[in-house]
């Protein structure tokens, strides 16, 4: 199937196979890798992305579906080459350990901000359910997004 989806400013047309999905759209055929592919059953959170400004996990999203949507993934983040408020706050705050979920956590993170401006810690915590994290306890990641939402 033909799609033609506008992934973080541009557009891309492609031929992909009905059951692609979204994560390895991102990955295989626009070299995007930042969009990590966790657990594959929508469980972890790595893979999150922005579709048409909401917060969604690529691998329970079809390329298919993207068809005619704005996607815009962990590099597309950052403007101007400059980070985003909530990529700089992870980076000072020590909100990332290996890094594997970071770039997940941050479009969720990004979306919630967006949605939250003003997110207590408990509703911060709330807000990042669907994102696990293994290594850092979650809360400089609390702290990184208290710190974001401060700055936006």
């Amino acid at each position: 199937m033909k799609v033609t989806v506008t992934v973080n400013g541009t557009r891309y047309e492609r031929e992909v196979e009905s059951r692609m999905l979204l994560v390895h759209f991102l990955r295989e055929e626009l070299g995007l890798t930042g969009t990590n592919i966790g657990c594959d059953t929508s469980q972890c959170g790595a893979c999150t992305v922005h579709m048409d400004g909401k917060s969604v996990k690529s691998c329970a999203v079809l390329a298919v579906q993207a068809d005619g949507r704005e996607v815009t993934t962990i590099e597309g983040l950052a403007q101007d080459g400059t980070l985003h408020p909530l990529q700089a706050a992870f980076w000072e705050k020590h909100g990332l350990q290996c890094g594997y979920c970071t770039p997940g956590m941050i479009m969720a993170g990004s979306a919630f901000l967006r949605d939250h401006p003003h997110p207590t810690d408990e509703e911060i915590r709330h807000g990042l359910e669907g994102n696990i994290c293994r290594c850092t306890g979650y809360q400089n990641i609390v702290a990184a997004m208290k710190s974001a939402a401060e700055n936006m």
